[in-house]
């Protein structure tokens, strides 16, 4: 089964560099260092990899496949729910033993966006379908503990009730001793627990009632979702104010106390949540100006995808899901999520030296890219948790491919290769997103203004008045729209302002700026 990709004549990239795809990676021109220094890029503008299907285990990434090619979507959104499923099937139950104290626990949050039409619920539903027959087979299993739980705490609570109605109603003598029984027989009563029904999956849910659900679900919640209504939740729709405590600990697994109505505050100590969101791009916009969302980190917890939508492009009689690769996705998601859900404390995943190895290499280069004026400086909130995640993706690719006893083999270098392929690929979609969500909103104008001077390489030197009256209206209306992307360009080294000649005296209007453009824009090296 292959995943469906774009017709020869389909619909252009959805991020396309104004310089080819190698842009932000040209070596700059040989250059004296004492008149120009080396430029920092202004952020990725590529066209984006697509979701590396072959880095999944053969019963997944099949089925990935197959969907995609049923539904006409791209795999990107069947990979980033796998990684959900799998996420639910195994957050809290299992952590990845990296080096020394490091500890990674194995739960996601991910997010893809694409447009109307796109079929985005058909996916996500086709995706958690098995977990909702697991949910059933847990309910099962512990219906009969639910019913002798229920029945023994209705009898002591009964019995307490009794026993306090006879201490009320005693004589002075015999009042104290009724009293003791009676409180024993409540605090007998009090101590019975009744396990909660088993739900492995939330839709949009406040963060008080998913808080809530943690506590009940032993510190292990999921929310997948094909809305992105609970970004809105999160900024605050119902309280006023965001609510990030519950999102941010349930990510990194740190403790989290629950104050529920009318009862004890419980301390969850490692929380596990899940998160596995498809969304319409303009969501992406909208976080980003929601308080408190980038300041407190919660935007860079997410693993983000943007992929081509293939709306009106599409195979109108595509290859259906094969029962074959349906039923073997659903026996196997099942067997792994049954054979994790009994774990209390977490199963420790260790890495042999030769993945070990492999990490170290991914984690240098990570480094290197972080540096000032680097490829991921700009983003680096998010970046800084780009290793942690790769490790995650290897203990939850370990476990899908060991669904029965993954936990007493430690992972292969193969297994944590293929997590950084995955790793390099929600990279390059968080670059992107980054953009889209208008952290600079100059950049777009920046970049337009150097697509016309690599197009010009004779204005190496240029006025802002002929740069304004050369660039299209329809993006710069007046002169001051220029501004913001000539001072970005000026900051990251792509051009520089000429001094202005001396003034003669007589008064008049001031020349306007003139710029020299860096040799990489005019004369670029491929």
């Amino acid at each position: 089964m292959t995943v469906p990709a774009p017709r020869p004549d389909g619909p252009p990239d959805n991020v396309t560099s104004l310089f080819g795809d190698d842009w932000d990676q040209l070596e700059p021109a040989p250059i004296d260092a004492d008149v120009w220094d080396s430029p920092v890029p202004l952020g990725q503008a590529r066209a984006l990899p697509p979701f590396p299907v072959d880095a999944l285990p053969g019963w997944l990434g099949d089925m990935v496949a197959a969907a995609a090619e049923e539904t006409q979507t791209p795999a990107d959104l069947g990979g980033c729910m796998g990684l959900s499923m799998l996420s639910t099937a195994c957050g809290g139950r299992a952590v990845v033993a990296v080096r020394g104290r490091w500890r990674e626990p194995v739960n996601l949050f991910t997010v893809i966006a694409l447009p109307p039409g796109n079929r985005k619920s058909s996916i996500v539903g086709e995706m958690s379908r098995p977990m909702l027959a697991v949910e059933k087979i847990l309910k099962e299993n512990i219906a009969g503990v639910r019913a002798e739980a229920e029945t023994t705490a209705k009898l002591t609570r009964a019995a307490a009730d009794k026993a306090t109605a006879r201490a009320a109603n005693a004589e002075p003598a015999e009042r104290e001793r009724l009293t003791r029984e009676a409180v024993e027989l409540a605090e007998t009563a009090e101590a019975v627990s009744v396990p909660a029904v088993p739900q492995l999956i939330a839709d949009d849910v406040t963060p008080e009632g998913l808080a809530s659900l943690l506590a009940e679900q032993g510190g292990r919640m999921s929310v997948v979702s094909a809305e992105g209504g609970i970004f809105d939740i999160i900024a605050g729709r119902y309280s006023g104010t965001p609510n990030l405590e519950v999102f941010l600990k349930g990510h990194a697994g740190d403790m989290l106390r629950v104050n529920r109505q009318g009862r004890d505050s419980q301390y969850l100590e490692a929380p596990a949540l899940t998160m596995g969101l498809a969304v319409q791009p303009s969501v992406f916009r909208d976080i980003a100006k929601a308080k408190g969302f980038e300041g407190r980190g919660l935007l860079a917890r997410f693993l983000y995808s943007m992929p081509k939508s293939l709306v009106g492009f599409r195979n109108l009689t595509p290859d259906l899901i094969p029962h074959r690769v349906a039923d073997t996705y659903a026996k196997t998601l099942a067997t792994l999520t049954l054979a994790m859900a009994d774990w209390t404390d977490p199963a420790v995943l260790t890495l042999t030296p030769e993945a070990d190895a492999a990490l170290l290499a991914q984690q240098k280069a990570t480094e290197t890219r972080l540096r000032p004026g680097g490829p991921l400086a700009h983003i680096d909130t998010w970046a800084s948790k780009l290793d942690g995640a790769v490790c995650r993706i290897a203990g939850l690719l370990h476990l899908a491919t060991h669904p029965g006893d993954g936990w007493t083999r430690p992972i292969a270098a193969d297994t944590l290769t293929a997590a950084c392929r995955i790793g390099d690929y929600f990279t390059a979609h968080a670059l992107a997103v980054f953009d889209a969500m208008g952290s600079d909103a100059a950049l777009g104008k920046a970049r337009a203004v150097m697509a016309w001077l690599a197009a010009h390489p004779n204005m190496n030197r240029i006025s802002r008045r002929e740069l304004f009256n050369a660039l299209p209206r329809a993006e710069f209306r007046t002169v001051a729209d220029l501004d913001p992307a000539l001072a970005l360009l000026e900051d990251h080294g792509w051009i520089r302002q000429i001094a202005p000649p001396a003034r003669t005296g007589r008064g008049g209007r001031p020349p306007s700026p003139r710029y020299q453009t860096h040799p990489t824009i005019t004369h670029p090296t491929h």
